[in-house]
């Protein structure tokens, strides 16, 4: 192996680090795929991460060698997809000892996959919202005007994303709609408006950052898992301000 092809090694395996700490995978899986994929390729691997970049040092006992990469971490949104892909990658680098080339075009060939449809994402997660009003205990009144909020809401959030709006901003504008429209109930007079008013910003609930951060803090990765807990208490408190706005605006109706 010569120094410039550890080189493109080491270019490679930074970015797929960076396209899977980016779509929300939490930190011990992705150094254990790129230490996998580093293995694969005859490298040895090395990563430390923080919130926004990570630092990759890839190395060569046998000719002497290394590398270093710190590279930014891209905001991609959440995707299951590429996590179970990527990481499905560096097995199959493993197992059938796949060249530098083959693995860079399998790679290139699942991140360009089209992603999944805006307007199906939409419908579901406001079909989900609706079915949490009514495990709650809301009745179907309650669940369509949810429905329909979520549905409100969860596309200013698209719109503003694409608009490239600060993400704080964005949580924050998106429940306060999504719950403003939910207070319609209480203007109907449905019985169940709290649960509408409530369930209508489950959407927004950063699961994933949350789980993520605790699974990083007891796996030993302190220091992102306190980022991305730090990042998902604030989006938590942007969700209570919007919603907060709305109660304030439509107390009257709850008294």
């Amino acid at each position: 192996m010569t120094k410039e092809y550890m080189v493109e090694i080491a270019d490679f395996i930074a970015r797929y680090l960076s396209y899977m700490l980016g779509a929300g995978v939490h930190t011990s899986r992705v150094v254990r795929n790129s230490k996998r994929l580093g293995e694969a390729l005859g490298v040895q691997v090395s990563i430390h991460t923080s919130q926004k970049t990570a630092t990759l040092t890839v190395s060569r006992e046998d000719i002497r060698a290394h590398d270093t990469r710190v590279v930014d971490i891209p905001a991609f949104p959440i995707s299951f997809e590429w996590n179970a892909d990527l990481s499905a990658l560096s097995w199959a680098a493993a197992d059938r000892k796949m060249s530098l080339e083959e693995v860079r075009a399998k790679f290139d060939s699942l991140v360009a996959k089209p992603k999944m449809n805006p307007v199906f994402v939409l419908f579901m997660a406001s079909l989900a919202n609706a079915s949490f009003c009514r495990l709650f205990g809301g009745d179907i009144w309650a669940m369509l005007i949810t429905f329909t909020a979520t549905m409100i809401g969860f596309f200013t959030r698209q719109h503003l994303m694409r608009k490239k709006v600060n993400h704080y901003i964005v949580f924050t504008v998106s429940s306060f709609v999504a719950s403003l429209c939910a207070s319609t109930a209480l203007a109907l007079g449905i019985g169940t408006a709290e649960i509408a008013l409530a369930t209508s910003v489950l959407y927004l609930v950063p699961g994933v950052p949350l789980i993520n951060g605790i699974i990083d803090i007891t796996d030993g990765h302190i220091q992102i898992g306190i980022s991305r807990l730090v990042n998902a208490f604030m989006l938590i408190v942007c969700i209570a301000i919007g919603m907060s706005i709305t109660l304030m605006m439509v107390k009257d109706s709850l008294l």
